[in-house]
């Protein structure tokens, strides 16, 4: 029986008497793979860090099995690598799964976790990429080299999983970089005789202050001599066991450099971006949500919900209005959330599965660093900025890998400002797709410029700078479209469970407040902005007032409105850069604090409201 274990304090129950088997690697190579296979569970693969935050634990044989977040060393540095070395040091055994590709980059964490004392086997994955990519390994020096069984697989395949299976038996500790420093291995031995673990004592020498402080010892500032001797060792082992059969000449290397390279990679990232406006914003907003929305709910679902509930309940009744009125639940709020906006979230975690699968994801932040370090960011931002129009609040999580915290800072303005989740940009492209193009780019321009303008300011008033992108390059590969299609289910159902509640509490907040009166009081409170300013309906502070409750709602509550397409463009960018929703809200409070969080959502409501006003002025 194995289960999900949340971790949300970086403490983990592990506290059965099982021995542990803990798969380690860096991102991107395939462990939920090899877990799925030892215990039957399948894990959703993504190569967007924070999203494996959670532990997941289950059962082979007498083995507790846990699959650890993707880190490239165990530290502290950040909160996957404070989670993976808990988990790693209350490990039996280590199934280190490495990258055939980039052996050079996976070997370090390789070497640290032998240089640790724990009995480790290597998984040697994605050997069919190696062979594709020309390399040739030399598998027998490579386990001589380290002291350690290597078994070569390609997981997606199956290949050599049976194997690996088979050899956990034989996993050992392997040659540690201290046995030929003797420098070092007093050092180690010394550190030994105060923690009794050669675990413990090898990463305070590193320098680590959480387990330092857990013996009340001051951590040692070894780091740099560890890294670099286990760095020469690393490339000493590379030169040994790898031969590059092609130099990098193959057609993957050379579209690997195109896709980096901004005199080829803008164009091509442009083309991107112009295939997923063709295929949510034309096919997909106009065509699949015309059927689904206006056919199927309107036409078919709505009338046949109303007849049912009026036969039971009076039309004119509190409850009817509740459940089948204008905003009720068994109408609106249904016919939003699978009628308009679950088609446009399918479509749009279908297209972002195909790039993170492919590797395409990484290098776009490659190419866009130099761009986004002039808005106090790196080229890693891109990262919560995609996962933003995906969930806003999603995002706002993942802004904790980003190097400090004005990067942070910088990054959770913008993604509640200018950055439209999914959903709402799927009610926004269905709104001003039928317009034409002059006000798809009018609306397009406008929130680019708000988002380098926001970006540029913050950057020139917060101290400090922005930190340097680190990030390697998975290889790139051709999409599997199971894979694709079981990721792309996983996150529309998620949408459906956390968006349908909230749906369901806007249509009652809305229903009370139009039944009450309140509404019309507070349209009419805002008449001098929403009229005078912005120059629209006075309903439109009605899709405000939902689009606090969820962002998405209020874009979808400018629907129904009768608008010219100038007003709609208005309106549409004033919700846009409108605040975020409550759950975000709550996130960047979790993240940030009180303060910080606040003066993100009032910044975010001046300048919707400033900055529509002046488009309403110009068109």
């Amino acid at each position: 029986m194995a289960c999900h274990h949340k971790n949300s304090h970086h403490k983990l129950d592990l506290e059965d008497s099982s021995k542990k088997l803990v798969l380690v690697g860096n991102p991107n190579v395939g462990k939920s793979i090899f877990f799925n296979y030892l215990t039957g569970i399948y894990v959703a693969v993504s190569n967007y860090p924070g999203t494996t935050l959670d532990i997941t634990k289950g059962r082979y044989q007498d083995f507790t099995v846990l699959d650890t977040p993707g880190v490239y060393g165990v530290s502290s540095f950040n909160d996957e690598e404070i989670v993976a070395r808990d988990v790693i040091m209350a490990a039996d055994i280590v199934v280190n799964v490495v990258d055939a590709v980039h052996l050079e980059r996976d070997l370090f964490l390789t070497q640290q976790i032998i240089d640790m004392g724990i009995p480790v086997i290597i998984a040697l994955n994605m050997m069919d990429e190696a062979e594709k990519n020309g390399l040739s390994i030399d598998i027998d020096r490579l386990s001589s080299e380290l002291g350690v069984p290597v078994i070569p697989t390609t997981a997606v395949s199956g290949k050599g999983l049976s194997e690996l299976k088979a050899s956990l038996n034989r996993a050992r500790v392997g040659e540690s970089i201290f046995e030929k420093h003797n420098g070092l291995t007093e050092k180690l031995a010394k550190m030994n005789e105060e923690t009794a673990s050669t675990r413990d004592a090898l990463l305070i020498l590193e320098g680590d202050p959480h387990l330092a402080d857990r013996y009340r010892l001051k951590p040692m500032n070894f780091r740099e001599e560890i890294y670099r001797i286990r760095r020469k060792r690393v490339d000493q082992i590379i030169d040994n066991v790898v031969s590059d059969l092609n130099d990098g000449k193959g057609v993957k290397a050379t579209l690997s450099r195109m896709m980096v390279n901004p005199v080829t990679g803008v164009p091509l990232l442009l083309i991107t971006l112009y295939i997923l406006y063709q295929l949510i914003g034309v096919f997909i907003a106009q065509t699949v949500v015309g059927l689904t929305e206006e056919v199927f709910f309107l036409e078919i679902y709505e009338p046949f919900i109303r007849s049912l509930v009026s036969r039971v309940i009076p039309a004119a009744s509190f409850t009817s209005k509740l459940l089948i009125g204008e905003f009720g639940i068994l109408t609106m709020a249904v016919t939003y959330v699978f009628g308009l906006l679950l088609p446009l979230v399918i479509g749009f975690y279908f297209f972002l599965s195909i790039l993170e699968d492919s590797g395409y994801m990484p290098r776009i932040a490659a190419l866009v660093d130099r761009t986004l370090t002039s808005l106090g960011l790196n080229g890693r931002a891109i990262i919560p900025m995609l996962l933003g129009f995906g969930c806003v609040t999603m995002a706002t999580i993942t802004t904790r890998l980003l190097g400090s915290k004005r990067e942070r800072i910088i990054a959770i303005f913008l993604l509640g400002l200018a950055i439209p989740c999914s959903a709402q940009l799927g009610v926004i492209v269905g709104l001003i797709s039928p317009l034409g193009l002059k006000y798809f780019m009018i609306y397009v321009f406008v929130l680019v410029l708000v988002y380098v303008l926001s970006g540029t300011f913050l950057n020139k008033v917060l101290p400090g700078k922005s930190t340097d992108l680190l990030i390697d390059l998975p290889p790139l590969r051709i999409p599997r479209f199971g894979n694709v299609l079981n990721k792309t289910r996983i996150k529309s159902f998620a949408f459906i469970k956390e968006a349908g509640p909230i749906f369901v509490l806007g249509a009652v907040i809305i229903t009370v407040l139009q039944e009450t009166g309140i509404l019309i009081y507070i349209q009419e409170l805002v008449a001098p902005i929403t009229i005078g300013w912005l120059r629209l309906p006075p309903e439109v502070a009605t899709a405000f007032v939902m689009g606090i409750i969820r962002r998405d709602f209020g874009a979808a509550g400018l629907n129904s409105l009768a608008m010219t397409p100038s007003q709609t463009t208005v309106a549409l960018i004033t919700i846009t850069l409108f605040v975020p929703c409550i759950a975000a809200m709550m996130i960047m409070v979790k993240e940030r604090n009180w303060k910080e969080a606040t003066a993100i959502w009032f910044g975010s409501w001046f300048t919707a409201f400033i900055v529509g006003g002046l488009v309403a002025l110009f068109i």
